[in-house]
């Protein structure tokens, strides 16, 4: 049975977590690991085999497979030492990935596979075999709820009043690896994109504040030598982060059942 290891305990975490333990992926939680030990400890004691509260690094030793679902921020810590050890890794915050084609080529060196799953949006799988041919282009629109964007780096360097705002408002305008840059908690869509698209192809991201919104929405377009790809996924938010929706937890459960079916249907 394959050993999975948990970094991050928030909204994502206890949904893989509660998944593993009802027995809807074909896996054992063999660790968590967190910055807040008490309240990975508090999840733990709700779980029927209470996995242990380890470091990162023991984490990643118990494991087959290591998953992160805490932030851009713990990616630095947790690939490298992952690679080192030669485990497989799934990364929920995909923006922390940008920039780093060294940690790609380790991983094809060491034997190791970097599972992204297609979080809060669908059809990477047509833009992933689209891209086997010419992209012409490709942009991506998120519309989001004041809630999700408040404290965002982004915002706060330039003092946006999100609060002042009246009707749907752009307050970005960039390409992807701008967008995981300046929203590193909300930009894993535009970071999943990125990837899925050839690189030779531009990433166009417009993020769109919504005052009295309560859905992230995002809109894909891609238009390349296939035809025309259009897409709109109208998000229900988690009840506990607001920045985070419903769909992406789903999405990395499907992912770890994919890695333990016998079935795999998508490409």
């Amino acid at each position: 049975m394959l050993k999975i290891g948990l970094l991050g305990v928030g909204a994502i975490g206890r949904t893989i977590a509660s998944a593993i333990d009802q027995k809807q992926i074909n896996a054992g939680l063999v660790a968590l690991a967190d910055q807040d030990r008490e309240r990975a400890a508090s999840l733990s004691a709700e779980l029927s085999n209470r996995p242990p509260v380890v470091s990162i690094e023991e984490m990643i030793d118990r494991c087959d497979l290591a998953v992160e679902a805490a932030s851009q921020a713990a990616l630095p810590e947790f690939v490298p030492r992952g690679l080192a050890r030669r485990r497989d890794m799934l990364i929920m915050s995909v923006g922390g990935l940008l920039g780093h084609q060294d940690w790609f080529r380790q991983a094809e060196d060491n034997g190791c596979r970097i599972y992204v799953p297609s979080g809060a949006i669908a059809g990477l799988d047509g833009i992933k075999s689209a891209s086997i041919g010419r992209i012409e282009a490709a942009e991506l629109t998120s519309r989001k709820p004041v809630a999700a964007l408040r404290g965002s780096k982004y915002v706060i360097d330039r003092g946006i009043n999100l609060d002042a705002l009246r009707e749907d408002t752009v307050i970005f305008e960039g390409v992807a690896e701008e967008a995981a840059r300046a929203f590193p908690a909300t930009s894993n869509v535009a970071a999943s994109l990125r990837l899925a698209v050839d690189p030779s192809a531009a990433v166009c991201v417009r993020v769109v504040a919504v005052p009295g919104g309560n859905e992230n929405v995002h809109e894909i377009r891609v238009k390349g030598e296939f035809g025309r790809l259009t897409m709109r996924v109208e998000n229900v938010p988690s009840k506990s982060n607001p920045r985070t929706s419903q769909l992406a937890a789903f999405s990395a459960i499907a992912t770890l059942k994919n890695l333990t079916s016998s079935l795999r249907v998508g490409t």
